[in-house]
């Protein structure tokens, strides 16, 4: 309860988009191989984010 109030970092936020990037084309893998890819390509994109961060 203490943490309710507590403002989540810019790498927390990314993680949670990346892994939201991530679940979206793992569904959009079985309907259209493009979307899924584009998704795909997102998550990357964002993973670079990421590690960027880490080395700042």
């Amino acid at each position: 309860m203490f943490g309710l109030f507590k403002k989540k970092s810019k790498k927390e936020k990314l993680l949670e988009k990346y892994n939201k990037l991530l679940k979206e084309s793992f569904k959009l893998s079985t309907i259209s191989r493009k979307e899924s890819d584009e998704k795909m390509f997102e998550a990357n994109e964002i993973l670079k984010e990421i590690e960027s961060l880490k080395e700042e």
